[in-house]
């Protein structure tokens, strides 16, 4: 019974109680702060706890109110949803599948390629499976493609909304890992520590992501040559109805704001112009234009040219100093100033004439376009937010029976270092992904063993990259959701999957895709330098 008592104990315990309740079906925020509550009481009682840890929870719910970085989120989330309303995904696969088609295995390259662009844009990943299971599934199972190739290709694609960035996945892991780096920073006696923010995650996912799509493609080109029959490419006349020329316009069209808008989040964030919340509403802004031009693009030239001030406020805060708090200001700097204000002039009409053109849209569950992806947004955000709250309760209370000591010394003193820590705590955020939604990976595992890790050498002499190991993480999560029986995104597909298709289908379609992702993570492991090279050459660190 004496064993039982031990701190140590209590705290493997809450830790099992907690993942025992999540499989159960308990909601998660209540699980972990209640779970929490009750063993740090227990605790209390058999005098293995003190009480006062409870007094710094209040602290960590103002750091999490106070959060900037954590604004983004929403944002990010209304920018996906209000894309996702705006049907983009249905006209860039229509038009990636005419320009595509007419190849052997054309189909599964296009679902790729729009799988790319979706999660750049939406980062959704229910969303993207769903919607492309819907839309492609059908098409490409009435033109012969084979089952298997069919659904691994869209429910892979589906989910690299995980990695390449924006993603809500590395938001939430940039912020955990940030402080997580400075805790390993002050374990080591460093009291002015370097920091780690979410733009080097999204500069450190960015290459990682494009070598999983370029990954995707060659094992479809090579199914496709390998067996031309079961990706039989679509009679040319049928495809392009019109001139072929009208498809590349059709296709320039659709690619055309999905795009731009990819540029000016992504590429405002990666040059240094916009922090990610700030990019973050410029995404939500120009998701609302998109949406506001294709209610009546008859008559959306004003959103057209709201565009193209947003684009030339962009070049002018580049170029130009535009702070007026100074005492000399140059001509050509007042000048750019005025300009700026008739651009921003511009910009605020367009943006008006879209929030009242989604108002006025009539969306599919009988609300208008604007409320119904207002209402997504508060859910999702509210979950995000609640879980966040619930996982700090868990993490202090897990601090306080020392669980993280604990952790520590398990993790130091396995045979084989660095490479046999690392590797256990891949495999057990890997197995945890069948269970769990990343959100409770995220804020119950990163914070205990990232301080721990990012403390390891991979050489002698060098600490291991937290971006590096941010990168390893959404990868291993991502695959985790990919894989046979409990992936999410299987579960998602099966859900639209027509009845021919066989959950056994899904499960052996997948297969060479999971195997894909552990290729891109060994290859990271060997060649850090996928992940750092460009937040290093951005950012210098």
């Amino acid at each position: 019974m004496s064993f039982l008592l031990q701190p140590e104990v209590l705290c493997l315990i809450m830790f099992l109680t907690a993942c025992s309740l999540l499989l159960v079906g308990f909601p998660v925020a209540f699980t972990l702060a209640g779970t929490a509550s009750i063993f740090a009481f227990l605790g209390y009682l058999l005098g293995v706890f003190d009480l006062s840890f409870l007094t710094a929870f209040p602290q960590r719910i103002f750091a999490i109110m106070n959060s900037e970085i954590l604004v983004a989120v929403p944002l990010f989330v209304f920018m996906g949803v209000m894309l996702e309303r705006s049907k983009v995904a249905e006209e860039l696969l229509d038009n990636m599948g005419r320009l595509f088609g007419a190849f052997p295995g054309g189909l599964v390259f296009s679902v790729s390629i729009v799988g790319a662009l979706l999660a750049a844009s939406t980062g959704i990943v229910g969303a993207t499976v769903v919607t492309m299971g819907l839309l492609s599934l059908p098409t490409m199972l009435k033109r012969g493609y084979s089952k298997t190739l069919a659904c691994g290709s869209i429910a892979a694609s589906g989910t690299l909304g995980q990695i390449i960035p924006p993603s809500i996945v590395l938001v939430l892991l940039g912020d955990q890992l940030s402080t997580a780096y400075q805790n390993a920073q002050f374990a080591q006696n460093n009291f002015s520590p370097d920091t780690v923010s979410v733009n080097d995650l999204f500069a450190g996912a960015l290459l990682p992501g494009l070598m999983l799509v370029g990954l995707y493609l060659l094992y479809q080109l090579g199914f496709a040559l390998l067996k031309p029959d079961q990706t039989p490419a679509i009679p040319r006349d049928e495809l392009l109805g019109d001139e072929a020329g009208d498809v590349f316009r059709h296709l320039l069209r659709a690619l055309f704001a999905p795009v731009a808008l990819i540029v000016a989040v992504l590429g405002s964030i990666l040059g240094g112009l916009a922090t990610p919340t700030e990019a973050a509403a410029v995404g939500a802004v120009g998701a609302t234009m998109l949406g506001g031009y294709r209610v009546n693009e008859a008559r959306g030239r004003p959103i057209v040219f709201a565009l193209f001030c947003m684009i030339g406020l962009l070049i002018l805060t580049y170029l130009f100093d535009l702070r007026i708090q100074r005492t000399v200001i140059p001509t050509h700097e007042l000048i750019a100033f005025w300009v700026a204000i008739f651009l921003t002039i511009g910009l605020g009409w367009g943006i008006l004439m879209a929030f009242m053109r989604t108002f006025n849209q009539i969306g599919e569950d009988g609300i208008n376009v604007l409320s119904s992806v207002m209402r997504s947004t508060l859910l999702i955000s509210s979950m995000v937010f609640i879980i966040l709250v619930g996982a700090s309760m868990f993490s202090l209370v897990f601090r306080g029976f020392g669980g993280d000591v604990l952790i520590e010394e398990f993790l130091k003193s396995l045979p084989g270092g660095t490479f046999t820590a690392m590797l256990l705590v891949m495999l057990v955020m890997f197995v945890m992904g069948f269970f769990l939604d990343f959100l409770e990976i995220i804020f119950i595992v990163v914070p205990i063993v990232a301080p721990i890790l990012l403390q390891m050498e991979v050489e002698p002499g060098v600490l291991m990259n937290p971006v590096w190991l941010g990168v390893m993480m959404a990868i291993n999560l991502q695959t985790s959701f990919l894989t046979p029986p409990f992936g999410f995104a299987l579960f998602y597909l099966r859900g639209v999957a027509p009845d021919s298709v066989r959950t056994a289908d899904i499960y052996r379609g997948v297969f060479p895709f999971v195997a894909i992702q552990v290729l891109a993570l060994v290859i990271i492991w060997y060649l850090p330098k996928v992940a750092t090279w460009l937040p290093s050459l951005l950012y210098a660190q």
